[in-house]
């Protein structure tokens, strides 16, 4: 038993040292002294039970002080468990990154924020908010395989269902223009949703078919896909006559705003209420439709 002590011990003084010397390396050395011990009580917990994290933790806080209690230990043993399970060592994240992980129980759920923490340079208010907003649950099924999988995830992949708009100013009676201005008072949150690489092209852009001018409600260019996104915005259970409108501003789009260089121009309908009948029936494979909740 005290074996199991002196490696935990020796492990945690190694740290302080680090933590005083070299700034630089001190999340990442953090991350492996606690991904070292959790190892460690991992074993002696075999060979000693589960009562042994009380043991060490009374002894590690009378010789270093606060910030070894057993639920601390615990947490330690669970990100070497996490770990041992699959789940990346990001050293770009903070443990206060990893510690809004660890009440999560599904690997790939917590691999899916891990990727999406180091991309997109998340803050730990920020990974919080994501994972209270259920983001990873609104992804679909044939989405989540190919996270699991490893395969190549295109621009649609990524379009959460529902959409969850945040409704700040608590507008009640909601229509289409009233769900536009939800939006861009709220613009970044609600490209989130979308995906990764939006950015704002414009709001009610106007085109010209024929002799009548026609209003997009949203117009966006998807940096990473090299495509324009036309956004459709119903409030509404969704009619096929949606399918033809969009259709017809992804068209103009590809044939007057465009350039060469790029992808087909790509269409969401947002809706409340979606119909997976008339999405399964339209021919364009570029739309999709999407419902939305108001928070």
């Amino acid at each position: 038993m005290d074996d199991y002590y002196k490696e935990i011990k020796n492990e945690l003084i190694q740290n302080e040292i680090i933590q005083r010397v070299k700034d630089y390396s001190k999340n990442k050395n953090n991350l492996q002294t606690y991904y070292n011990v959790g190892k460690i009580l991992s074993e002696a917990g075999k060979h000693y039970g589960e009562g042994i994290i009380k043991k060490y933790s009374i002894r590690l806080t009378n010789e270093f002080g606060r910030g070894y209690n057993i639920t601390a230990l615990k947490r330690m043993r669970q990100f070497y468990l996490i770990l041992r399970k699959g789940a990346p060592f990001a050293h770009q994240l903070s443990w206060s990154h990893y510690m809004e992980l660890l009440p999560i129980k599904d690997i790939n759920k917590i691999n899916y924020y891990i990727n999406i923490s180091v991309n997109n340079n998340l803050s730990r208010n920020d990974l919080r908010k994501r994972i209270k907003s259920n983001e990873y649950e609104r992804l679909d099924s044939e989405t989540k395989q190919k996270l699991i999988k490893h395969e190549e995830i295109n621009i649609i992949d990524n379009v959460k269902n529902p959409i969850v708009i945040y409704n700040k100013n608590n507008y009640e009676e909601i229509s289409e223009k009233v769900l536009q201005k939800i939006i861009l008072e709220d613009i970044n949150s609600f490209l989130l949703e979308l995906g990764d690489g939006y950015s704002y092209v414009s709001n009610e852009y106007k085109i010209r078919i024929g002799d009548t001018y026609n209003y997009i409600d949203l117009l966006l260019f998807n940096i990473k896909y090299n495509c324009y996104v036309v956004i459709e915005l119903k409030v509404t259970e969704l009619k096929k006559e949606h399918i033809g409108q969009i259709q017809v501003y992804m068209n103009y789009i590809d044939n007057n705003i465009k350039e060469i260089n790029h992808n087909k121009t790509i269409g969401i309908i947002i809706c409340k209420k979606d119909n997976k009948y008339i999405i399964e029936y339209c021919s364009d494979k570029r739309i999709i439709s999407r419902e939305y909740v108001l928070i």
